[in-house]
């Protein structure tokens, strides 16, 4: 066949032929591949069973929500139900109805009252759903309590969000990542059926001749599983901290090079990805879904005046992220910690972005609160100004003063937030006026792809530079000083 195929569409879905995949980036194959792999209704979705007892295997298909409004508005309680929707939604399922109940704090037995237990039960039966999804973490004793009086899976806000992260992690840290932060969350919710929690009788003790001294209890099924776990969990830590390891000497190389670092950091799904294409061109994967990045990407841009800086987008923040995850994704944060500059994204039309900010810097407080430092510089972008209605623009430019208002789908403020970030980047502050000989045009080059050239002239013996340099390229300048000038 030699048939030259486009782009078309066939029962819904994107088909690329053999000519197209050469032009497609990165993040248009990764896309394409999670659209091809949708989920279809009425399957499970389950994790990897690491042990042979079933714990919290999640079957993500027809689901209703249901959370506890214990402060706040009525918005702000309808708001964080309809992000549950849209993170449910992003977990393949489909959203039937929810509800929520106003009290002082959640129900310690049951998470809701017994009287919103019981609607909640009919809500389930006539909707015909199959899972309950709680806009909260709930304790093991509520799952249990839960799921016996409504006869149907019952999954918190934490292990929804853990399943989105074990379906977009891509390589092997973010797996890594996933799963230890999956393992740490279902341990102390490890549960065991019938004889499953029946005591394994060590040595000969379960034999009919097991003689005396070798009958008695050992370990419960449970017991083992646990300890399975506990070994899985360590195993991990330490393939993460070799992980680790890698990224902190790629970070290491590029702070000897005293290249200025730029975070990409903000609310999932506030368009961080497409901001770093937009100033970059890097091609990462750019979905409209929570979480759709995990894994931190990093790329070599310049300012307008020619220095060169990396930029690195960041996983997503989220309201109530679980700790497990702040904490597995420690190596992925330090991106942002170690930076010279942090872009807060913003969703100029989300309906609620202070929202978006409060806990965007929740977290990010939770990273300096964890390594007793303070965090580099802040600039707040808001994004998606295409979409945003002026009045509601107006407002942020009141709430957030100082603030850079881009659209990185249409490129509007996007030469102006190159400027800003190239006011605020460390400059080169080492003055050095240097004759360096035309065979040495490499260093002349580096100077003016890193430092910031004052004055330029050529003569007989070679190219004179007055220049502002980092100080490891003012050591390699020093042997060419002119009119004694301290490198």
């Amino acid at each position: 066949m030699t048939e030259n195929l486009n782009q078309r569409q066939t029962d819904g879905h994107t088909d690329y032929g053999l000519t197209d995949l050469a032009e497609l980036s990165t993040g248009e194959l990764e896309l394409s591949d999670r659209a091809a792999l949708r989920r279809v209704s009425g399957l499970s979705t389950e994790l990897t069973d690491v042990t042979e007892v079933e714990y919290r295997q999640l079957r993500l298909e027809r689901v209703v929500l249901v959370g506890v409004w214990t402060e706040g508005s009525a918005a702000q309680s309808e708001a964080s139900l309809a992000e549950l929707a849209r993170l449910a939604e992003t977990a393949g399922s489909e959203v039937l109805d929810g509800l929520v109940q106003r009290r002082d704090r959640p129900d310690p037995a049951t998470y809701i009252g017994s009287g919103k237990v019981a609607e909640l039960s009919g809500m389930v039966a006539s909707a015909g759903a199959d899972t309950v999804i709680c806009d909260g973490e709930l304790s093991p004793s509520q799952l249990r309590q839960l799921e016996a009086k409504l006869k149907v899976k019952v999954i918190d806000r934490t292990a929804l969000i853990l399943d989105i992260f074990a379906q977009h992690a891509r390589s092997k840290e973010g797996k890594a990542q996933v799963e230890l932060a999956q393992l740490q969350y279902f341990m102390p919710r490890l549960r065991g059926w019938g004889e499953a929690l029946s005591r394994q009788a060590g040595g000969r003790a379960g034999g009919a001749t097991g003689g005396v001294g070798t009958r008695g209890p050992g370990e419960t099924k449970l017991e083992t599983d646990r300890r399975r776990i506990r070994t899985r969990i360590s195993k991990l830590r330490k393939e993460i901290a070799a992980m680790s390891t890698v990224r902190e000497t790629k970070r290491g190389r590029r702070t000897a090079n005293e290249v200025p670092s730029v975070a990409i950091a903000g609310y999932t799904n506030a368009g961080k990805s497409s901001l770093l294409n937009a100033l970059t061109g890097a091609g990462v994967l750019v979905e409209d879904a929570l979480f759709a990045t995990l894994d931190a990407t990093t790329r070599r841009t310049t300012t307008p005046d020619g220095r060169t800086y990396t930029l690195t987008d960041t996983v997503g923040f989220v309201r109530h992220l679980p700790h497990q995850l702040v904490d597995a994704f420690q190596s992925t944060l330090d991106e942002v910690a170690d930076a010279d500059l942090i872009l807060h994204v913003v969703d100029g039309s989300d309906p609620n972005p202070e929202w978006q900010v409060e806990a965007v810097r929740e977290v990010l407080g939770e990273i300096a609160d964890r390594r007793e430092e303070k965090l580099p510089t802040e600039l707040v972008v808001v994004n998606k100004i295409d979409a945003a209605n002026e009045l509601a623009l107006a407002r942020l430019r009141n709430l957030l003063p100082g603030a850079v208002f881009v659209s990185a789908h249409t490129g509007l403020g996007i030469e102006e937030l190159r400027e800003r970030v190239a006011g605020l980047i460390p400059r080169p502050d080492v003055e050095v006026e240097v004759l360096v000989p035309y065979a040495r045009g490499e260093l002349v080059a580096r100077v003016h792809r890193e430092g910031e050239v004052l004055t330029e002239r050529h003569t007989e013996r070679g190219t004179v530079l007055a220049a502002k340099v980092k100080p490891d390229l003012a050591g390699m300048l020093g042997d060419f000083a002119v009119n004694g000038t301290s490198v």
